[in-house]
């Protein structure tokens, strides 16, 4: 390699030995693929074959493209370790939709591919950037834009960076549904445990199924599902919750659903056999699937389509 490393005329060989350094001069070689097959052409070869040849390893590559349209774009320093980064996202423990690929450093075309995401499938207006570098142009260009840069030499890292950044966004997500998620609940009123008839009524109540959440709207389906109000608060041996699950006997505290409406009462629109259970709605059934649909168990997810039905 020494000649590699100074000034001065190269040194021609008729052949060279495996493990010496090279370098290859021929026309277009600004536009090849680093990784990919080199091919020399013959005077008895047929060029179209040989070109079908030197595609063939950006094929395989292409053919991991996910056909939605939708995934992250990725971008690595050659074709083996992109092969190696786009094999690990295709894994089931990860599973991470693929849209472009590139190799070399982060350009601004790069950023400007990756930001048709951002209509599309904002969480994967990203470019997971695996062992190269970003330039200055780029970097800023995806400030502006809204795309976010991963970086990282190992494969592992990146994957945890993407995902931290994905859960992130789920939380906020949730965060900003979370007063029009209804969860599923059916309560069954304890005995000897009416604290309050009305305004607001006080009541102890066994969770029969589901989820019991501070802000879910309660019916009685026996009584044609009228509405008695929102749950403002939940308390388990005397100390404020935000929920309380199947098993639980909690005191929870209902009040009304509309201030124009009558006040609910207690002994007159409905009495101590009757179900009390959460009002779902399309909407709010839309909600837990997008944002807490692993928040939910299966038997859970069985009493929506109950009382949904």
């Amino acid at each position: 390699m020494k000649e590699l490393r100074i000034k001065g005329s190269y040194v021609h060989h008729k052949e060279i030995k495996a493990a010496q350094g090279i370098k290859i001069n021929a026309q277009g070689l600004e536009y090849a693929i680093a990784g990919t097959s080199l091919h020399v052409v013959g005077p008895d070869d047929d060029v179209e074959n040989i070109k079908e040849a030197a595609m063939e390893d950006m094929r395989s590559l292409m053919s991991r493209i996910d056909r939605s349209g939708e995934g992250v774009y990725v971008q690595a320093s050659t074709l083996g370790s992109l092969e190696a980064l786009l094999e690990f996202l295709k894994t089931d423990e990860v599973r991470i939709p693929v849209s472009g690929i590139g190799i070399g450093p982060v350009h601004k075309k790069d950023v400007m591919k990756a930001s048709v995401m951002l209509e599309k499938k904002k969480e994967y207006a990203t470019i997971l950037a695996f062992d190269v570098k970003v330039t200055q142009e780029a970097r800023e260009l995806a400030d502006e834009a809204g795309v976010k840069i991963f970086i990282a030499d190992i494969i592992y890292h990146l994957f945890d960076q993407f995902k931290a950044y994905i859960d992130n966004l789920k939380e906020e997500k949730k965060k900003e549904v979370a007063e029009e998620a209804v969860f599923p609940c059916s309560l069954k009123i304890v005995p000897n445990h009416v604290y309050n008839k009305k305004d607001p009524i006080v009541v102890g109540v066994d969770v029969l199924e589901g989820i019991a959440r501070v802000g879910t709207l309660i019916c009685i389906p026996q009584r044609e599902f009228i509405d008695i109000g929102w749950i403002a608060s939940i308390e388990n041996n005397h100390r404020p919750v935000d929920s309380a699950k199947k098993g639980q006997r909690v005191s929870i505290k209902i009040v009304g659903s509309n201030s124009e409406e009558k006040q609910k009462m207690f002994g007159r629109h409905f009495e101590i056999e009757d179900e009390l259970v959460s009002k779902v709605s399309r909407r709010s059934i839309d909600i837990l699937k997008a944002n807490f649909r692993n928040d939910l168990s299966i038997e859970d997810w069985k009493l929506v389509k109950t009382l949904r039905d």
